[in-house]
Order: structure tokens, then sequence, then C-alpha cells
């Protein structure tokens, strides 16, 4: 169901709606009571908003869960003579919820997305009430060089076996097989769009890494880490602490997908959190775009 200023209005059903900004289309999806507190989850590169679905029913029994497909990701547009920066992506974001008329979020970023999450939070002090960072790196030094195949771009778009070997890295868990659905959507991006947002995070950190941005921000701060991350070292996580008051929670057996590898455990953290600092939602969206 798309949101518009006339059509029906199905208050716990998923909507979903494009929203026309200045520098291309943004698709968001809602699910969960409009007038409850909003929860956004903005995901990592070369993802969407798909990578939460297995965690979304988890949440909307007591939030109003926004997702958001960043542009040149999922079924945003991806032009090729826009700004990818994350500064720009958080921009994005924050229009995107004034148009749904949100005043006040919670908001959870998955690896870059947890970039994203604290450009936002620069911006919008005013909009960003608390953030949860799963397996977002504090810094370049945390990364792990990875021997996964890299894509060229002659071959895009790529195949399957193509995609799962440059995805390996972002799973630990045994046994987990990558959707189809998350493969059809890094097919879809362009390699332009999937090359310039990696490099937009790695410029956006080596300007200053994030426990010192968050440190200026004081917001609360949940970090959550699998383990076994296999593209940031799990370790890093300690470097969130000198954020004052940040929670940090480490998950055994996971690697960076948390919220596909284990969602119930990782909801379980998300909602604790998010209680504390619940704020209510405005309600109905003001613009449908």
């Amino acid at each position: 169901m798309t949101i518009s200023d006339s059509g029906p209005h199905v208050k716990d059903a998923t909507e979903g709606t494009t929203l026309s900004l200045d520098d291309g289309d943004i698709f968001v999806c809602q699910d969960g009571p409009r007038d409850a507190p909003a929860l956004l989850l903005i995901h990592g590169s070369a993802s969407s908003a798909r990578s939460w679905d297995a965690l979304v029913p988890l949440l909307t029994r007591s939030h109003r869960v926004i997702r958001i497909d960043l542009l040149g990701h999922g079924r945003s547009a991806k032009p090729a003579d826009r700004s990818y920066a994350t500064p720009d992506q958080g921009h994005r974001v924050g229009v995107a919820l004034d148009r749904l008329g949100v005043e006040h979020a919670t908001v959870v970023g998955h690896s870059s997305g947890g970039v994203v999450a604290t450009a936002l939070a620069e911006q919008r002090s005013d909009l960003v009430t608390a953030l949860a960072l799963i397996n977002t790196g504090p810094s370049l030094g945390a990364f792990i060089p990875s021997a996964a195949a890299a894509i060229d771009p002659a071959q895009w778009p790529p195949t399957d076996e193509q995609l799962r070997q440059f995805a390996s890295t972002g799973f630990s868990r045994a046994g987990y097989q990558i959707p189809q659905e998350l493969l059809d959507e890094v097919r879809a991006m362009t390699f332009h769009s999937l090359t310039a947002t990696m490099q937009a995070t790695v410029g956006y950190l080596q300007e200053q890494a994030l426990p010192d941005r968050l440190t200026t921000l004081g917001k609360p701060l949940l970090v959550i880490f699998g383990e076994d991350d296999r593209r940031w070292r799990s370790s890093s996580a300690a470097d969130y602490r000198t954020v004052p008051g940040a929670n940090i929670e480490l998950l055994p057996g996971l690697g960076h997908s948390p919220i596909l590898e284990d969602p119930p455990r990782t909801a379980e953290l998300l909602l604790a959190f998010a209680a504390i600092h619940a704020t209510r939602s405005a309600g109905h969206p003001a613009d449908g775009g």
C-alpha cells in the first residue's frame, strides 16, 4: 500500500511509498502502529530495506518501524549524477522522515548504515532521540581486509555465485544461506552506486572516527557487534566506550549481520534500548511525496 494525501490509511499494515526528493526518488516502508514511538532502520552498503525483513515483525508490537532504501539502493533511484556522500545520504533520510511526519525517532543502523545514522544525528539533533549501531566499525583501523573476490565492472551485473563470494564475509553463522532477494537487490544496483557508496563511507571515517563524533553529539548509544564479524574487528566495539554512557553488547556465534543471522537476539536488545528512550511519533504522514 502506498501513502497518499487522499488515499486510505491502514494503521498497522505495511505501507510502501516512493518520496520524490530534489535529487532522486527514495523508497520507504512502514510497519506497526503509526502513533507508536518511531524506530528507523538504515541498511548498510550493497543492501536494502529488505535486509530487515526478518527483524521487523519482532519490533512492531511497540513501535512504528520505518525502513528506507538509501539513494542508489533497493527500490530507490540510482542516479549517476548525484552525490552518494554520507552527509548527503543522512540529509535525505531526514527529509524523508519530515515528509512522513516523524518528529522524533530512535535510529538503528547496520554496518555503514550506522555511519549514515551518525551523519543524520549530526545534522538533525532534534530528530534523533537515540542511536543503535549494529556491527558498525568505529574507524578504518578496525577494518579487516578481505580475500573475497572483487566484482569486475566489466562483468556487471554479477551472477549469483559472484555475489555470494562478494558477500561471504558478511555472515559467520554456520549453514546460513543468503536470501535470494538480497542477492537480487545488489544486482539491481549500478556499479557506480555500489562503489560510490563504499568510497563515501571510507571518506567519512577518514575525516573523523565515529566515537569522536558520537561523544560530541551526546546521544544515548547502543552498540551491538557479532563477535565473529569478518569485516570489522569485533574487539573494536570497545572503542565506543569513550562515548559517555554507551552500552556495548557482543553476540557470540554471530558475524557481521546479526539482523539476519539471529533476528530474535538482535530484536531483544533493540527493544530494551528503545523502550528507555522512546518518544511518541507524530502520527500520520504530512506528505506522501
